[in-house]
């Protein structure tokens, strides 16, 4: 999908922040209701019918919450409508798993679903849940992520943020809160998602900072819908024009707080530009894949050189390298990437070599081989870009191409990366040049500018010393 330029800047940014473990998310409710929860307007339906308003003519719903608090002294009608319409076991959508994988330290939600925190679960990552003061002084063992839900949770429902007169006094019940938003909206990039921004707390949060930083305030980004005639809420032009003025406005004002405005034609859109955040962040991320029992037609000393020449320069571009220490190629690798790493230890970190060696015995009920398919598709999910050397194993006193390395292929290339082949370096390499060369705009979204590059990559009248910067070049092109 062709982005328009303030979107294609805000990705570039959002990426290099990613890398920098400064990236934060704010999901709003737009997040969660195409999933199936409803909106505020839905959830008061029935609490405005039991004071005799129509919650259509309503538009201040947390005065609605706090007048049937105050009609009745108590607010368990409004505590089981948050269980009844929040306990619902829905599986996320595409933008919830996208944004699990993503490697964000912190989430921020209004909302009371645990849609976020499941997602996450799904990935294999560790959430560590906060909803009242006393969790913010505790850390969860091993987590990865902080999902912060300054409105509280649907377990909890007696204690959801939700009538005016908690959002009166939440600067003093929940300042905790407040503090830690305040810190991170200071020190990370936040991109707000499903957000309306009339959620009084945010803008308290959002309006100190404003005076308090003034023209020294970091940048935000939320993504919004532009309206559209005919739709439910622009059934005719004086709708339409009125509304689009209304967000006009809307727009503007956020610029006071730092927050940049991104509008896409479409819901399915955000999607896009989400995968393509992640697309971007995983091509920082090489998959070396290759094992040999021989090197020919080079000899050991000039190929392990070679392996280890390029992991080196890969880390000092830096590039993560991704590794399952395949046999006579792995320790080449390792050896390259530390080097760089511990030559530079204040610019290179050793974040940026992720080994995973294969399980070499059956664990419980599964087999070997399932293990390695399991393994196989984990490590390469991590990256999204896979490099293929050699390829070659012993099997029965016969040197064949190693099938591991053509079914890491096959993963790479299901899991949409980009596979590189150095294809002079024979074997499962060369197989699956000739695959990717035989219709190579299966593989690749610009095959004019990728052939050249693969061709020389697979010259054998050129020594493996020369294929590093014209496969360093390759990769620039490939992740610009």
């Amino acid at each position: 999908m062709t982005f328009n330029n303030e979107i294609e800047v805000f990705i570039k940014d959002y990426v290099k922040d990613l890398h920098e473990g400064s990236a934060s998310i704010f999901a709003g409710a737009g997040l969660s209701i195409p999933l199936g929860f409803v909106n505020w307007t839905d959830l008061m339906e029935e609490i405005a019918q039991d004071l005799g308003l129509d919650v259509k003519v309503e538009s201040d719903l947390v005065s609605l919450a706090q007048f049937h608090v105050n009609e009745n002294r108590t607010r368990s009608k409004i505590s089981r409508k948050i269980l009844e319409e929040f306990t619902e076991d829905t599986a996320e959508g595409e933008n919830h798993r996208i944004i699990a994988r993503l490697p964000i330290s912190s989430v921020w939600t209004t909302n009371y679903d645990e849609i976020i925190e499941k997602s996450f679960l799904k990935q294999g990552k560790v959430p560590d849940i906060k909803y009242n003061n006393k969790q913010l002084l505790s850390n969860k063992p091993k987590r990865d992520v902080v999902i912060y839900k300054m409105h509280g949770d649907v377990s909890h429902p007696s204690d959801a943020i939700i009538t005016k007169e908690q959002y009166e006094s939440y600067h003093q019940t929940h300042e905790p809160f407040i503090n830690a938003l305040t810190g991170e909206l200071i020190t990370k990039t936040f991109l707000f998602l499903g957000f309306s921004f009339t959620d009084p707390n945010l803008d308290y949060v959002l309006s100190r900072l404003n005076f308090r930083f003034k023209e020294d305030k970091r940048l935000h980004y939320c993504i919004v819908k532009k309206h559209v005639l005919g739709d439910s809420l622009n059934p005719d032009q004086a709708s339409y024009d009125y509304n689009s003025r209304k967000q006009e406005l809307v727009i503007n004002d956020l610029k006071r707080y730092g927050i940049k405005t991104l509008l896409v034609d479409d819901y399915a859109h955000i999607t896009s530009i989400l995968r393509e955040i992640e697309t971007r962040y995983k091509k920082r991320t090489i998959f070396i894949s290759g094992s040999a029992e021989i090197y020919d037609p080079y000899s050991r000393v000039e190929s392990v050189g070679f392996i280890h020449e390029v992991s080196k320069k890969i880390v000092e571009k830096n590039f993560r390298i991704v590794n399952g220490f395949g046999w006579g190629v792995g320790s080449s690798v390792i050896n390259g990437a530390l080097e760089a790493i511990y030559n530079n230890p204040l610019k290179y970190s050793e974040s940026q070599l992720v080994l995973r060696p294969f399980p070499q015995f059956e664990s419980g009920s599964k087999k070997l081989p399932e293990l390695w398919e399991e393994y196989r598709n984990q490590m390469i999910s991590l990256s999204g870009i896979s490099l293929f050397l050699f390829g070659n194993k012993n099997l029965n006193d016969e040197v064949v191409d190693a099938n591991g390395v053509i079914r890491e292929f096959e993963i790479s290339v299901s899991l949409g990366n980009i596979a590189i082949p150095i294809a002079c370096t024979g074997y499962a390499s060369k197989a699956i040049y000739e695959i990717i060369i035989a219709s190579i705009e299966q593989y690749y979204s610009d095959p004019l500018m990728a052939k050249p590059y693969l061709e020389k990559l697979a010259d054998p009248n050129t020594t493996l010393a020369e294929k590093i910067p014209v496969l360093l070049k390759f990769i620039r092109e490939l992740t610009k």
